[in-house]
């Protein structure tokens, strides 16, 4: 099970310059291919950028060539734990007999959804689409991805037409799946190394307050070394949680998990316990501190390097793109948000045949 979309996100459009270390750190489309390969990281190069919808039928190409009847992706801005406290009638605590890491879950909700008797199953979200199981005959069944929508509304479009070509979808558990832009301040905090702070940094400080504007309580930052770190314990700010941050066909969900407190007596428990929290406050310093993508225009570096091209010029252009992604998405449907089924009542051959429901 891998997360390819991280990996070729940043490794698309470069031909060979990262496997020939011609890019520096700050450079946005770096990737360590030396470290990634030491850690028994595969790496798929594409020749070209590709948009996600795009990514995503390059996905569905490789199940093809590689005759893969199945398939897991991730997105690249998550930190994955499991269940090691335990969680119902999946797993019992890590300590105990039959428990089951986040590969295992996942590979049981793959198990359950190829024997449950119904052969039309398309998608299993693990905490929406930041991990995803895809059955690839369901995506051939509908003509793939919409490439003219290459970004946001694209899984609107897409999951409306597996739903209305009779294809399920369902929610299922495998681990706590938290949506980030940040990073744990030292990765041995996820091998629970003794001494290790469970903190986490960001390379790229939240835009500065308003003039006026009060600061809460344990919401500032600290500048270390060049980037702002919060230590374990700290506030990161706006509190979201219960908030419809995005809405999609299948009701997208950026709200991490909510669970109960770890056992503390356990001191294998209680370092599970302070990265839980910890990716809890990534997940609001996202959504919060620095609004959602404002991160993704933090580095501005590799001017003179191959195949350059301005961070900031980049960011407008894709802004661009998904506006018109979205336009496209609108007139495709004569609706503008992602209730195409039961906001719209339309089915899959009305594509392009409707006119717009709104004034």
């Amino acid at each position: 099970m891998a997360g390819l979309a991280d990996l070729r996100h940043r490794e698309h459009g470069l031909q060979q310059a990262n496997t020939r270390g011609q890019l520096t750190l700050q450079n946005p489309f770096y990737l360590n291919h030396t470290t990634l390969k030491a850690l028994g990281v595969n790496i798929i190069q594409t020749p070209t950028l590709l948009s996600f919808a795009q990514l995503q039928n390059f996905y569905l190409s490789l199940t093809h060539a590689r005759e893969w009847p199945y398939f897991f992706w991730s997105h690249m801005d998550v930190l994955a734990l499991a269940y090691e406290d335990g969680h119902g009638d999946l797993t019992p605590a890590y300590s105990a007999p039959g428990y089951k890491s986040l590969y295992e879950l996942a590979l049981t909700a793959l198990q359950k959804a190829r024997a449950s008797g119904a052969p039309k199953w398309a998608l299993r979200f693990f905490s929406y689409d930041h991990l995803t199981l895809v059955n690839p005959a369901a995506y051939d069944d509908v003509g793939g991805w919409d490439t003219l929508i290459p970004y946001y509304m694209t899984d609107c479009d897409m999951h409306a037409r597996l739903a209305m070509r009779g294809w399920g979808i369902e929610d299922a558990r495998a681990g706590i799946i938290t949506d980030v832009a940040s990073a744990l301040e030292d990765l041995s905090a996820l091998y629970r190394v003794d001494g290790v702070r469970v903190g986490f940094v960001d390379p790229n400080p939240p835009p500065p307050r308003a003039e006026g504007e009060q600061e809460k309580d344990g919401d500032a930052p600290k500048r270390k070394e060049g980037k702002w770190w919060w230590p374990r314990g700290e506030s990161v700010g706006v509190e979201k949680r219960g908030e419809d941050l995005t809405t999609t066909a299948t009701g997208k969900r950026d709200v991490p998990e909510v669970r109960n407190e770890a056992r503390e007596e356990d001191p294998n428990l209680a370092k599970w316990n302070e990265l839980r929290k910890t990716a809890d406050r990534m997940f609001h310093h996202k959504h919060g501190d620095r609004e959602r993508n404002t991160w993704q225009l933090g580095q501005h570096g590799g001017e003179g390097e191959p195949f350059y091209y301005s961070p900031a010029g980049l960011a407008e252009a894709i802004d661009l793109m998904t506006e018109t992604g979205r336009e496209i998405y609108r007139r495709k449907w004569g609706h503008r948000d992602c209730a195409l089924i039961s906001g719209a009542g339309l089915k899959f051959d009305d594509a392009w045949r409707v006119e717009k429901d709104w004034e």
